[in-house]
């Protein structure tokens, strides 16, 4: 869970939950507020989904996430959270796997990471 903002971060996770969906296990979060901490421990293999901060400062996750997409070569799914439905379009930019928009909408954010989830299955649950 990327941010620079620690009430965005804690925003986030509220609302995805620590258990998105029943068939799911429970979600560990890893939270970092740097691109150097999100680099490292998607590099060490660390992180099974990433879920980036779309307005994030100086560098925003929807630049992170196509960064990752494109230099990582066994990437983890990436879901960006962003400020306005009409950004949604940037997540086709940034290789995203999915995007959360911004008032989240707990259903439609713990959903959305379970599709993410279910689609790169994976024995450890990390974000």
């Amino acid at each position: 869970m990327f941010s620079h903002r620690g009430e965005v971060r804690e925003a986030i996770m509220t609302a995805v939950g620590r258990r998105p969906a029943p068939d799911l296990g429970r979600v560990t979060y890893l939270e970092v507020d740097t691109i150097a901490d999100v680099l490292y421990h998607v590099d060490n293999a660390e992180v099974d989904l990433a879920i980036l901060d779309g307005e994030a400062q100086p560098t925003g996750g929807m630049g992170l996430s196509r960064q990752l997409k494109n230099e990582i070569s066994d990437c983890p799914p990436v879901v960006v959270a962003v400020r306005r439905k009409d950004d949604r379009w940037l997540a086709t930019w940034s290789q995203a796997d999915a995007v959360i928009v911004h008032p989240l909408d707990p259903l439609a954010a713990a959903e959305t990471v379970a599709e993410v989830l279910r689609s790169h299955r994976s024995s450890a649950v990390q974000t």
